[in-house]
Protein backbone atom coordinates (compact mmCIF):
# COMPACT_ATOMS: atom_id res chain seq x y z
CA UNK A 1 0.00 0.00 0.00
CA UNK A 2 2.55 2.39 0.55
CA UNK A 3 4.64 2.07 -2.40
CA UNK A 4 1.11 2.68 -4.39
CA UNK A 5 0.62 5.94 -1.97
CA UNK A 6 4.24 6.68 -3.02
CA UNK A 7 3.89 6.65 -6.81
CA UNK A 8 0.76 8.70 -6.43
CA UNK A 9 2.09 10.77 -5.04
CA UNK A 10 5.48 10.96 -7.28
CA UNK A 11 2.63 11.56 -10.09
CA UNK A 12 0.66 14.07 -8.69
CA UNK A 13 3.71 15.98 -7.45
CA UNK A 14 6.03 16.16 -10.08
CA UNK A 15 4.44 18.40 -12.23
CA UNK A 16 4.66 20.84 -9.85
CA UNK A 17 8.66 20.32 -9.64
CA UNK A 18 8.88 20.72 -12.90
CA UNK A 19 6.89 24.22 -13.15
CA UNK A 20 9.17 25.66 -10.36
CA UNK A 21 12.20 24.47 -12.19
CA UNK A 22 11.12 26.11 -15.56
CA UNK A 23 9.72 29.32 -14.12
CA UNK A 24 12.99 30.27 -12.61
CA UNK A 25 14.60 31.34 -16.21
CA UNK A 26 11.68 33.31 -17.32
CA UNK A 27 11.09 35.22 -14.93
CA UNK A 28 12.18 38.99 -15.34
CA UNK A 29 12.98 41.34 -12.40
CA UNK A 30 12.10 43.99 -14.32
CA UNK A 31 8.40 43.12 -14.96
CA UNK A 32 8.47 41.32 -11.43
CA UNK A 33 9.34 44.23 -9.69
CA UNK A 34 6.01 46.33 -10.05
CA UNK A 35 3.65 43.32 -9.27
CA UNK A 36 5.92 42.99 -6.02
CA UNK A 37 5.54 46.60 -5.13
CA UNK A 38 1.51 46.91 -6.16
CA UNK A 39 0.28 43.51 -4.00
CA UNK A 40 3.36 42.50 -1.62
CA UNK A 41 5.07 45.16 -0.08
CA UNK A 42 1.36 46.71 1.58
CA UNK A 43 0.89 42.94 3.62
CA UNK A 44 4.69 42.66 4.44
CA UNK A 45 4.60 46.47 5.76
CA UNK A 46 1.83 45.66 8.16
CA UNK A 47 2.85 42.29 9.14
CA UNK A 48 6.61 43.08 9.44
CA UNK A 49 7.19 47.03 9.83
CA UNK A 50 8.61 49.68 8.10
CA UNK A 51 8.89 48.62 4.07
CA UNK A 52 8.33 45.13 4.27
CA UNK A 53 11.19 43.99 3.84
CA UNK A 54 12.46 42.16 6.85
CA UNK A 55 9.99 39.21 5.65
CA UNK A 56 13.08 38.17 3.28
CA UNK A 57 15.95 39.65 5.10
CA UNK A 58 14.77 38.02 8.75
CA UNK A 59 17.08 35.45 10.81
CA UNK A 60 15.57 31.95 10.15
CA UNK A 61 13.87 32.97 6.57
CA UNK A 62 11.73 29.91 5.43
CA UNK A 63 13.17 30.59 1.89
CA UNK A 64 16.41 28.27 1.32
CA UNK A 65 16.59 27.64 -2.08
CA UNK A 66 15.30 29.34 -5.96
CA UNK A 67 12.64 26.60 -5.84
CA UNK A 68 11.29 27.45 -2.55
CA UNK A 69 11.60 30.79 -3.39
CA UNK A 70 9.22 29.96 -6.81
CA UNK A 71 6.99 28.37 -4.44
CA UNK A 72 6.56 30.22 -1.78
CA UNK A 73 5.39 33.32 -4.33
CA UNK A 74 2.66 30.99 -5.74
CA UNK A 75 1.58 30.13 -2.69
CA UNK A 76 0.88 33.93 -1.84
CA UNK A 77 -0.69 34.59 -5.11
CA UNK A 78 -3.12 31.63 -4.73
CA UNK A 79 -3.91 32.38 -0.92
CA UNK A 80 -4.49 36.26 -1.90
CA UNK A 81 -6.20 35.65 -5.04
CA UNK A 82 -4.00 37.88 -6.95
CA UNK A 83 -5.32 36.15 -10.28
CA UNK A 84 -1.14 36.10 -11.37
CA UNK A 85 -0.10 34.10 -13.96
CA UNK A 86 2.72 31.27 -13.89
CA UNK A 87 5.19 34.02 -15.24
CA UNK A 88 4.14 36.68 -13.28
CA UNK A 89 4.78 34.53 -10.03
CA UNK A 90 8.29 33.85 -12.07
CA UNK A 91 9.09 37.85 -12.69
CA UNK A 92 7.71 38.53 -8.86
CA UNK A 93 10.42 35.55 -7.47
CA UNK A 94 13.26 36.44 -10.20
CA UNK A 95 12.81 40.23 -8.60
CA UNK A 96 13.32 39.02 -5.20
CA UNK A 97 15.92 37.02 -5.47
CA UNK A 98 17.55 39.81 -7.72
CA UNK A 99 17.06 42.28 -4.75
CA UNK A 100 17.41 39.89 -1.76
CA UNK A 101 18.33 36.29 -2.03
CA UNK A 102 21.02 36.20 -4.60
CA UNK A 103 20.03 32.39 -5.40
CA UNK A 104 22.32 30.98 -8.56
Amino acid sequence: MNLVFAVFLAVVLLPFAADAKDAWPAGNAKKGRPLHDKECVACHAKTYGGDGSAMYTRPGRQVGDKNELVQRVAGCADRFNLGWFPEDEAHVAAYLNERYYKFK
